[in-house]
């Protein structure tokens, strides 16, 4: 008689718990859709992989069933999701009012609890204003030579080699640059390779959050750690030995460290010197192998883009001068061909925040403590905004001014959280595809398909044979030569 007793509560226990998961509460009417299994929710589906440059399934098939704002759970969080322009730009609007930048606790797990996604406010501030000192656009200006230089010597390298995987080639190249500015690092004078360390981290960091050994979040949670103990090393290795002059990034983080009332912490900085390396090189080689792609695909495209770089060689007096700044701002077609590629490429997947009270919007409440997801990648590929979405066309972008974000393009962010690595990221492409198009032809080799998971992957890689215009390539693929 107990037993039944007890077990008929257990089961009705369990029934309103699961009728509760289903259908939280709130002050108002949720968004549609489905919060899915019990403690995961939705995330399986979340991860699922895609094999197009289409919106992902995940959210394509719920924004029809759903509409344009709806609701799932991410790994145990209820999270509303917006494929809506209109409410994009208004969470942006709204940073520090109503919504704070959130992030799952996974990614406070990969990125570090102090890291500086998860800060706000003044420290948010304070953080922003010392990364534009290195990627703000007066560094960038000295930067400009050193940028020029390390691609065309990586560049003639390349060229003699029989296949290029451009994917890691590239990322290799941008994380040398990139570490040398940050950290003064150097993988030939060093015991340790720091980019390694990334490697792992990479392969995990959009996976499903599993922590058990051969899992790749696990071998990501144990790069960041090996990544984290080098950084830490330099860094009191760098205090016990400090320069006279200020070399690098880290030698201005010291210097704040050793205020008398210092803001800036240890651990603060270490996470600070870890995002930065890690966002400095990751998007931007996934975004450069994909131009790449387009160009070799889109031949029309290619040969505006060198129109627009042999012009620029042409107009020069000096024809040994490197690349000027006001060179760099008058490439007007080349940032169409950036702007297309990122647009396409939407590598990040979606971007986080949190409602700090309930919020109405167009007849739906978020309540508060709920994630927001909003996802670019909707209104990047979407018909109403973009005409044949899925065509790599970067005349549509033409006469078009994109300082910053707005409804229909929001790449890097948008709002006070705008990317402040932007303008390097552009630098760097740019520069790497005035390289490219003047002086080298190339051809495609092999690999070239992408996987979303939901973050965008090469898993074959994509391998070029390039060659010096002058030369003829020896390949026996029968792949015209751009």
């Amino acid at each position: 008689m107990w037993v039944l007793f007890f077990g008929a509560l257990i089961i009705i226990s369990i029934t309103h718990w699961v009728h509760r998961w289903r259908n939280p509460r709130c002050n108002g009417t949720l968004p549609p859709g489905s919060m899915g299994l019990p403690l995961i929710g939705e995330t399986l589906q979340f991860f699922a992989p895609s094999t197009s440059f289409d919106i992902t399934p995940f959210v394509k098939e719920r924004m029809e069933r759903y509409g344009p704002i709806f609701r799932t759970n991410l790994v145990g969080r209820p999270v509303v999701v917006s494929t809506d322009p209109d409410l994009n730009h208004f969470i942006f609007q709204q940073e520090g009012q109503l919504f704070q930048s959130w992030y799952p606790d996974t990614f406070t797990e990969i990125f570090g609890r102090q890291n500086v996604g998860s800060l706000h406010g003044f420290m948010y501030k304070y953080l922003k204003n010392m990364v534009l000192n290195l990627f703000g656009p007066e560094s960038l200006k000295k930067m400009l030579p050193e940028v020029e230089q390390t691609t065309s010597e990586r560049l003639q390298l390349w060229s003699h080699q029989e296949s290029v995987e451009l994917k890691e080639t590239t990322a290799t190249m941008i994380f040398d640059l990139t570490a040398k500015k940050l950290i003064s690092y150097d993988q030939d004078k060093s015991s340790e390779n720091l980019r390694d360390s990334f490697v792992a981290f990479i392969q995990g960091l959009i996976s499903f959050p599993l922590d058990i050994p051969g899992t790749a979040y696990h071998k990501c949670l144990q790069g960041r750690k090996k990544a984290m103990r080098m950084l830490k090393k330099q860094l009191q290795e760098r205090r016990a030995n400090p320069r006279k002059n200020r070399g690098d990034f880290f030698d201005y983080v010291l210097e704040e460290l050793q205020e008398d009332r210092a803001i800036l912490t240890e651990a603060i900085a270490l996470d600070l010197m870890f995002v930065l390396l890690f966002a400095s090189f990751e998007t931007t080689s996934v975004a450069l192998t994909l131009a790449v792609k387009f160009l070799s695909d889109n031949p029309l495209v290619l040969r505006k883009l060198t129109e627009e770089h042999d012009g620029i060689l042409r107009n020069r007096v000096n024809n040994n001068s490197g690349l000027t700044w006001n060179e760099y701002k008058s490439m007007k077609f080349t940032f169409q061909v950036i702007n297309e590629t990122v647009r396409l490429a939407n590598i990040v997947p979606g971007i986080f925040r949190k409602a700090l009270r309930d919020i109405q919007f167009k007849g739906y409440t978020i309540p508060e403590g709920w994630a927001v997801m909003v996802c670019p990648p909707a209104v990047h590929l979407s018909p109403a905004i973009h005409e044949d979405p899925l065509a790599f066309n970067p005349w549509r972008w033409e006469g078009m001014e994109l300082n910053g974000a707005s409804k229909k393009f929001m790449a890097f962010g948008g709002g006070m959280r705008f990317c402040v690595g932007t303008e390097f990221t552009k630098v760097q492409m740019a520069v790497f595809l005035h390289c490219l198009v003047t002086k080298y032809r190339w051809q495609a080799i092999k690999g070239g398909n992408i996987v979303r998971t939901p973050g965008l992957q090469f898993p074959s890689g994509y391998h070029i044979q390039l060659m010096e215009k002058d030369k003829k390539c020896n390949s026996r693929n029968q792949i015209p030569v751009r």
